[in-house]
């Protein structure tokens, strides 16, 4: 007995281990990824292609143009950009210069020859101390100029920049991830610094019982709190930040464009902490701190403090929920489905089921799938089915065409490797064995080839569930899903680079995440199954 249980104990320990090994290698090959997409994005791809549906690049001339260039480079995170006017400013701001020092050495001559003894002092300052920390710096012809009006006293025309190297940008990067909300958050001096917990929220009138913590000092008012929309309870003390778009949704991050609902506002009554009265979609628990916000006439009437800035209420559902939902349904209809034709098939091999089933994975799997979306569309189309979504109008039967179309691939391929995987077993030792041993066929089916069969099925499981939250990028493109399915190529056609980052990283955790629990799950199902190095 203490034998059994030590033994025990000794598998469970081999399996943190495996587990530990698997993570530890999951996260390397993480950070390999991203490091490799960033590498292609910022160092090989053209970085002028962010231009090129940028209706304000083309508008701006000269040197005009090309400070908007090194600007958005910046944003973009290609490098890093300082021009000598911020330096000047900067040393004023510190009091190293007055008011008049300032104003000279800030203008710069149409040429070297023309700058003041002032400016020349400065300008061989900035240059030393910039070019010390590995800058370029860079000073535009006065020739370029094709207006005055725009840069009059040459300000601009003096600039340092430097590319962002790939482990400092990776660094910025894996470490922005997580954000704690903290009472440190605004560097402002606060009255009253600090958290306080309620039982009675004041958002329902301080009458409902309803936990909440409520920071005074932190991004959020509301770090912690309950309300009636599943999971009830949600938190904005933590938060993940992916990368910020500067494409489309400008300043929005791809996690929260990911997660956030959509369609049209749901408007209600709504009591602002004033005390005003007014139908909005305004979502209090969402309010973030706009430094003297609360003065405008706006927000004045409305709030009391500079928690100014909340999201709103949306009628429909997140990109990933859409995505979830229909890949779910997708998924369970698959197994539905294909597992017990992969079971025929298996046993009546041969026979007209195995060939049509064998027709129909054929088709499949020669058929483009647009091809056969296209078509099944086309088919739905014609009998009444929805041909694409229509958040404003939308009802059951705009899912059932999607979900049919990314049913069907996985209806076929998990047919075709059952039946590989029980016909292999059928023909094992093993059930010879068991044969000349008297058990029955239903026994040998059920006891050992269906068991051993679906082992490998199993492991794919939690890759079809994590995979649900991806979205299929073909799939919602035809029928007009708003998913997360499209969120990578709409990046990628619009050079948005940190939402490519972003959701490289996403969809490799997930690859990671699905592939141990798959793992985990084959080792439940069968415990013969051994992670251990050694075997037993």
């Amino acid at each position: 007995m203490l034998f059994l249980l030590l033994l025990g104990v000794n598998e469970r320990c081999e399996m943190s281990k495996y587990l530990l090994k698997r993570i530890l290698h999951g996260i390397f090959s993480v950070v390999v990824i991203v490091a490799i997409v960033m590498f292609l994005i910022y160092n090989v791809m053209d970085r002028q292609l962010i231009f090129a549906q940028d209706s304000q690049y083309t508008k701006k001339s000269s040197n005009d143009k090309i400070h908007y260039e090194y600007d958005k480079w910046e944003d973009y995170g290609y490098l890093d950009y300082e021009t000598y006017q911020d330096y000047v400013n900067e040393l004023f701001t510190k009091g190293e210069l007055d008011q008049d020092t300032r104003d000279i050495a800030a203008v710069i001559g149409r040429t070297a020859e023309k700058d003041s003894e002032i400016t020349k002092k400065y300008i061989a300052e900035f240059t030393e101390t910039y070019e010390s920390l590995g800058y370029t710096v860079k000073r535009l012809d006065a020739k370029m100029l094709t207006s005055t009006k725009v840069d009059p006293n040459g300000r601009q025309r003096l600039f340092a920049y430097k590319d962002v190297p790939l482990l400092t940008r990776m660094w910025k990067f894996f470490s922005g991830i997580i954000n704690v909300d903290t009472t440190s958050y605004i560097e402002e001096n606060i009255e009253n610094r600090g958290l306080t917990f309620t039982l009675y929220d004041p958002i329902y009138g301080g009458e409902k019982f309803s936990p909440a913590i409520i920071g005074n000092g932190t991004l959020h008012k509301y770090l912690l709190y309950f309300d009636n929309e599943f999971p009830y309870i949600h938190q904005n003390l933590i938060t993940i930040k992916l990368g910020k778009s500067y494409s489309s949704e400008q300043g929005l991050d791809v996690f929260k464009r990911m997660t956030a609902s959509q369609g049209v506002y749901v408007r209600s009554s709504v009591t602002y902490p004033t005390g005003y009265i007014e139908e909005s979609a305004d979502d209090f628990h969402t309010l973030t701190y706009v430094a003297g916000s609360s003065q405008m006439s706006f927000n004045s009437q409305r709030y009391l403090d500079d928690y100014t800035s909340p999201s709103v209420k949306k009628a429909n559902m997140s990109r990933i929920g859409y995505s979830f939902v229909i890949g779910i349904i997708a998924s369970l209809l698959a197994y539905l489905i294909g597992v017990p034709l992969g079971i025929m098939m298996a046993k009546r091999k041969d026979k007209l089921v195995d060939k049509l089933g064998t027709f129909y994975i054929i088709f499949i799997l020669a058929v483009p799938s647009l091809a056969y979306i296209f078509m099944f569309q086309a088919i739905g189309n014609s009998i009444g089915l929805p041909r694409q979504f229509v958040m404003d109008k939308e009802n059951w039967l705009m899912y059932v065409l999607p979900i049919i179309s990314l049913a069907l691939p996985s209806i076929a391929n998990l047919m075709k490797w059952l039946r590989r995987y029980m016909i292999d077993q059928m023909n094992s030792d093993y059930v010879k064995f068991a044969r000349s041993g008297g058990l029955s066929e239903g026994e040998i089916f059920s006891k050992h080839i269906l068991k051993n069969a679906a082992i490998p099925i199993i492991h794919g499981i939690p890759g079809s569930i994590l995979g649900a939250l991806v979205g299929a990028i073909i799939t919602e493109r035809v029928y007009a899903v708003p998913g997360a399915g499209n969120l990578l190529t709409e990046a990628i056609n619009k050079y948005d680079n940190a939402v490519i980052v972003g959701i490289t990283l996403f969809y490799a955790l997930l690859s990671i995440v699905s592939l141990i629990l798959g793992d985990i799950l084959m080792a439940t199902v069968d415990p013969r199954i051994s992670f251990t190095d050694k075997a037993r």
